[in-house]
C-alpha cells in the first residue's frame, strides 16, 4: 500500500485497529524535522492525513467509491525533539458522501502533540 510514498519516506507504521479507531506511528528523525531539530507540523499533518485517509478507506466499498481528502488543520500544541509519535484517527461523522475525523497525535509519554480534524469525501467511482 505504502511503497514509494510519503507514507513510506517518513517511516509511518501502522500499528492497530479497532471498531472505532486506526492507530499508526511516526518516527522523529532527520525525515520529520525541521531545521530547529523539532517535529515539523507538516509531518504532523501528513500523518494525520494519512491515518484519516486509510481509515476512510476502510470504510467504503472499494469496488463502488473511493475517498479523497477536502480539508484538514491542525493545531499544534507540544513540540518533539526525537523519538516516535503515535496517531490515532476516531470518526466524528461518518455519512453517504463525508466522512470527518479527530486524529490526536501523542508522545512516547502519551501528551497531546498535535490535534488534527480531517473530512473526506466519499466519491462514487464511475464504471
Amino acid at each position: 500500500m505504502a511503497n514509494n510514498t510519503m507514507i513510506e519516506h517518513l517511516g509511518i507504521e501502522f500499528i492497530e485497529l479497532g471498531d472505532d479507531f486506526l492507530r499508526a506511528r511516526m518516527p522523529v528523525d532527520h525525515r520529520t524535522v525541521q531545521p530547529a531539530g523539532l517535529l515539523h507540523g507538516g509531518a504532523s499533518v501528513a500523518l494525520a492525513e494519512t491515518l484519516g485517509s486509510a481509515a476512510s478507506f476502510l470504510c467504503i466499498d472499494p469496488a463502488q467509491f473511493n475517498v479523497v481528502g477536502v480539508e484538514v488543520n491542525a493545531n499544534h500544541v507540544r513540540s518533539v525533539r526525537s523519538g516516535w509519535v503515535t496517531g490515532t484517527a476516531r470518526p466524528i461523522h461518518l455519512g453517504k458522501s463525508t466522512h470527518v475525523w479527530e486524529i490526536h497525535i501523542v508522545n512516547e509519554d502519551e501528551r497531546l502533540v498535535c490535534i488534527s480534524r480531517l473530512t473526506m469525501a466519499v466519491v462514487r467511482l464511475d464504471r
